[in-house]
C-alpha cells in the first residue's frame, strides 16, 4: 500500500534545486560562494575563450596579417584525374560549371598534370579553359585530343 513513509524517489526529478534553505545544502548563495564576478547573474559572460582578464588579449596585441587576393576566387586548376568525372565526351569550360567540378564563381580553369586519366576524352581549350603541356601529353597519351 502506498503511503507517506514508503513513497519512492520521483523519476523526473534528477536536478538540484538551489537556493531553497539551508537543509538542501545549496541554500543561501546556491553554491555560488560570496561575491566576485562569478557569484553575479550573467556573471560568466566575459570570460569566453581569449578572455584574459582585462589585459588585452593576444589576438589583439599581434599585428593583423596576411591577406587573400580577390583575384584568385576567380581562378582555379583542375587535376587531370578529375576529367574523368566529367560526362560527356567533349568538355569545354561550359562542362566544368554544369556538373558542379568548379564553383559558379570560377572565370578561369587551369588543367594541370597530376593523376592518370581512364577515359578518352577531347578538350576544348580557350574561353577561360587553359591547359599544362604536360596535362596535354597525358590526355593524349589515353586516346584523347585537345582543340583550340
Amino acid at each position: 500500500m502506498l503511503e507517506l513513509n514508503n513513497l519512492g524517489r520521483a523519476k523526473l526529478l534528477t536536478k538540484k534545486r538551489r537556493g531553497r534553505g539551508i537543509g538542501s545544502g545549496l541554500g543561501k548563495t546556491s553554491g555560488r560562494g560570496h561575491k566576485g564576478q562569478k557569484a553575479r547573474s550573467g556573471g560568466y559572460h566575459k570570460r569566453g575563450v581569449g578572455f584574459e582578464g582585462g589585459q588585452v588579449p593576444l589576438h589583439r596585441r599581434l599585428p593583423k596579417v596576411g591577406f587573400v587576393s580577390r583575384k584568385s576566387l576567380l581562378a582555379c586548376q583542375v587535376c587531370v584525374k578529375d576529367l574523368s568525372k566529367v560526362e560527356g565526351e567533349v568538355i569545354d569550360f561550359a562542362a566544368f560549371l554544369d556538373q558542379d567540378i568548379v564553383n559558379r564563381n570560377i572565370k578561369s580553369i587551369k588543367i594541370i598534370a597530376s593523376g592518370e586519366l581512364s577515359k578518352k576524352v577531347v578538350l576544348k581549350i580557350g574561353n577561360g579553359l587553359r591547359i599544362t603541356k604536360g596535362a596535354v601529353a597525358i590526355i593524349e597519351a589515353a586516346g584523347g585530343e585537345v582543340r583550340e
